[in-house]
């Protein structure tokens, strides 16, 4: 909690993101740019997934540039247009036929209206003429002719909707699928056309079907849905598509499909139309996503004027559902699809054809704007969570796996279960949540890393200063008493050294040595380094950040500090260095730890007994000939885990009370059974000694020093053995031995 609180800014910026989103996904705004993003992913989405090929069902009879060559310029004859009827219908046998083509106006390419006129002026009173023209007549009308061939036939003419405000209203259109009011009270809002470009009602009285070919282009300008139902007047016409497959189904009724499970009764929305078995998924405009199969040519395509001519392959038609429509640039019927800028219109209805009969059409539910809007929440979330938790790395890599996520299971939705779920508000909120977390991070988590540093840097190692600067409010430089463990290692006979070496030399000596020390206690251990005092360096443990193990990691820098000089001896000796060893002491005890100092300098230090017993413990370390001592609290706090020789009971100069010290010889698992065996010895020898039983003690000893004669402790012991002798220690006699220099 108290985490979620330091980034509160960062959660309250996230969470007016998710919002943001989750309102354009229900639509109470609709921003430009991101509405755009969902056409360019939805786009990306189709291209990626289509299924490619050519689908041999639909048919596209083309008025191409070789028909528009032998037959001649559009718009041709509609004797001519009937003759290409009856070779479909007849010859070739095609199932169905549609026309992407409005026949809007009279032709008069015969001639008849000009013999008309004559017959009812200058040729009036001729009656041959006039036996002759009636004779003509019926071969001349060429509408009559075109509307005779499309009698009792599966043909399904074209026409267009005008959707301007005063939109003019040419010829006439067919009879409405759905009745005025279908759709009263329902949240249900075809497209209003207030005007339309029909046929002419001689063709469209003898027409089986005729549907509306609009394109309906995004704001973009690409065509990517189309409206299966239109509404003039209170009354809803059909798309061309839609009548195609009716004609080719022997004419079903439409039939509206309400959702039936949603948690507002009243609230019903229009999920489809039905057509027999086939499901047609619409969205509230009653408009289908066009489901692109390829690019351009993923049907077959015949001329137009090889079908007149006999020269097209019959089976490629026979049985198939037949388009007539144009790719002749000069014909104006392209459009700007998903998969190609310039694309033939006819293909738009043609696509949607042949998912119709699949039953595969895209849809887009009215439960997936709650589908979207759970997953923002899902996706958001989660990602908010895990950004204030994680480094910058592992959350770089949960958002990039969120996002791969998120676009797989979109694709697969869309592949597998033709749903388009729109994807922009999902990426872009995952972005800007990455965005927020990043920036919040360089903008205020820089900072508390730099004040950290500021404060500390010096002093504590970077790992610490990157934890510390998580959670910057729990540290401060104020003094407080705490117990922790300090740590003093000093040179032996460094005064002598010194004096053989000038000036620049010994400076490079020290940083050789100093560093290998601080790399210990600040890398290895992540101990503070309190100061240098010329060959000395002092450092703790458990401060600034608490540290439960602090007395073992200073122990154990102790131990490795030793291992570390004895490792640098040849580098030394190649440099005409002479070989050095230090002392250590390390005591646990209550300390005061803070930022102190003078108005002129501070140093952030510790002080108090504890802190001065450590330091005469490593001063006695030569005395005892051992690397490093610690204090008791010290050998208490990691008894378990390292293997110690207990050294004396002493009492040390400006320290009342005697304390027991100790040397740390390795962990329990680097210690082998030896020197374990040893030590066991050493401390029997102690009891003897400390109980004045100088013969045994002395005995030990002895032996213990033969077994290792470079031990300079058991030659200490033995000189006070030979002392006592001479001088008896009191009846009252404690042990102790008494220090009165540091």
């Amino acid at each position: 909690m108290k985490t979620l609180r330091k980034y509160w800014l960062q959660l309250a910026l996230s969470l007016l993101v998710l919002i943001y989103f989750m309102g354009y996904a229900a639509s109470f705004w609709r921003p430009r740019l991101v509405e755009q993003m969902d056409l360019w992913l939805y786009d990306a989405r189709v291209v990626l997934t289509m299924p490619g090929g050519v689908d041999p069902r639909v048919v596209v009879v083309d008025l191409d540039e070789k028909s528009l060559a032998e037959v001649g310029r559009w718009p041709w004859p509609r004797n001519t247009v009937a003759q290409l009827v009856d070779k479909l219908t007849g010859d070739y046998k095609a199932a169905a036929v549609g026309f992407d083509i409005v026949f809007a106006e009279k032709d008069e390419s015969s001639g008849l209206p000009v013999l008309k006129r004559l017959a009812e002026t200058e040729f009036k009173g001729d009656d041959n003429f006039r036996l002759k023209l009636s004779e003509l007549e019926g071969r001349l009308d060429y509408d009559s002719l075109f509307a005779a061939s499309l009698k009792e036939k599966p043909v399904v003419l074209g026409y267009y909707f005008s959707f301007e405000d005063g939109a003019r209203k040419a010829g006439q259109l067919p009879k409405p699928v759905l009745p005025a009011g279908m759709f009263k009270g329902r949240n249900v809002n075809p497209i209003p056309a207030p005007g339309y470009g029909a046929n002419l009602p001689v063709l469209m009285q003898q027409a089986t079907l005729a549907g509306h070919f609009n394109p309906l282009p995004d704001s973009d300008g690409v065509t990517r849905r189309v409206a299966m139902l239109v509404e003039h007047e209170g009354k809803y016409y059909e798309s061309l598509s839609l009548a195609m497959v009716r004609a080719y189904l022997s004419f079903p009724e439409i039939v509206p499909l309400y959702g039936t499970d949603s948690w507002l009764s009243s609230y019903q929305p229009l999920e489809g139309l039905k057509i027999n078995h086939l499901t047609v998924p619409v969205d509230q405009s009653v408009r289908a996503l066009v489901p692109y199969r390829g690019g351009q040519r993923s049907f077959k395509y015949i001329s137009a004027a090889d079908v007149l001519n006999g020269k097209a392959d019959v089976d490629a038609i026979s049985g198939r559902l037949v388009l007539v429509g144009t790719t002749a640039p000069g014909l104006l019927d392209l459009r700007v699809a998903p998969v190609e800028s310039v694309y033939p219109g006819v293909e738009v209805h043609a696509n949607l054809i042949a998912s119709l009969l699949d039953n595969t059409l895209p849809a887009k539910p009215d439960y997936l704007i709650g589908a979207e809007m759970v997953l923002l929440l899902l996706v958001g979330g989660t990602l908010m969570l895990a950004l204030v938790k994680l480094n910058p790395l592992p959350g770089t890599v949960v958002t990039a796996a969120l996002a791969v996520l998120v676009v797989v299971g979109d694709f697969a939705l869309w592949k597998y279960s033709q749903l388009d779920l729109p994807l922009a508000s999902l990426l872009l909120s995952i972005m800007l949540l990455y965005a927020i977390s990043m920036s919040y991070g360089y903008f205020f988590e820089s900072r508390n890393k730099k004040q950290m540093a500021s404060l500390f840097g010096q002093y504590v190692p970077p790992e610490l200063v990157a934890k510390m600067s998580e959670q910057p409010e729990k540290y401060s430089m104020e003094g407080q008493s705490r117990e922790l463990t300090v740590l003093f290692s000093d040179v032996r006979s460094f005064t002598t050294i010194s004096e053989s070496m000038d000036p620049k030399e010994l400076t490079r000596f020290m940083n050789e040595f100093l560093t290998t020390l601080s790399d210990v206690i600040r890398t290895q251990y992540l101990g503070t380094i309190d100061k240098y005092m010329g060959d000395c360096v002092m450092a703790f443990w458990g401060a600034p950040i608490h540290d439960p193990d602090h007395a073992r990691n200073a122990v154990l820098a102790g131990l490795e500090m030793q291992r570390a000089m004895a490792a640098l001896g040849p580098k030394m000796r190649e440099k005409g260095w002479p070989e050095i060893h230090i002392g250590v002491g390390v005591n646990t005890g209550r300390m005061t730890v803070g930022d102190m100092g003078s108005q002129i300098r501070k140093a952030y230090t510790v002080m108090g007994d504890a802190v001065n017993l450590a330091s005469r413990l490593e001063g006695i370390t030569k005395q005892y000939g051992v690397g490093m001592i610690v204090g008791e609290q010290t050998h208490e706090a990691v008894r378990d885990g390292i293997v110690f020789r207990e050294l004396d009971r002493v009492r040390v100069k400006g320290k009342d009370e005697p304390v027991t010290i100790y040397e740390p010889l390795g962990t329990v698992e680097a210690v082998d059974k030896a020197v374990k065996k040893e030590v066991e010895l050493f401390h029997g020898t102690l009891k003897h000694y400390r109980g004045q039983n100088w013969d045994l003690a002395e005995m030990q000893l002895i032996n213990l020093k033969n077994q290792r004669p470079d031990c300079k402790l058991y030659q200490v012991y033995l000189d006070r053995i030979a002392h006592f002798r001479k001088s008896p220690p009191p009846a009252d006699w404690d042990g102790v031995y008494e220090f009165d220099t540091k």
